[in-house]
């Protein structure tokens, strides 16, 4: 949907304090744009697909914000999913939440 390489540097201007970025779906392949531009605000990389019934596992969920740590440094990142919430039910989302709560406080820990 986006190529982050042809406008991270028109966002960057902008001078959000936190950008979201869908990439749950990408394996965080849209981050490759931070490979050659280092942000300098915070990011939100989604690993929550919310339009996918699945519910990520704890430990998916830190392997996503791993690959994410590899290209932005892991105190600018935020956990999130993709995007809003209302596809999805709470029986869908309770869980959903729950892991990313427990991968971020994994990752903290660690």
């Amino acid at each position: 949907y986006s190529e982050f390489n042809d406008i991270i540097a028109s966002i960057a201007d902008m001078d959000a304090d936190v950008i979201t970025i869908e990439t749950s779906r990408s394996d965080m392949e849209l981050l490759d744009a931070f490979d050659n531009f280092k942000y300098p605000n915070e990011i939100g990389p989604g690993v929550y697909d919310i339009h996918s019934p699945n519910i990520p596992t704890q430990e998916h969920i830190v392997q996503l914000m791993r690959k994410a740590a590899a290209r932005v440094p892991a105190e600018r990142l935020w956990v999130n999913p993709d995007c809003g919430l209302k596809t999805r039910q709470w029986a869908e989302v309770i869980p959903a939440l729950t892991n990313m709560v427990a991968a971020a406080r994994a990752l903290r820990a660690q």
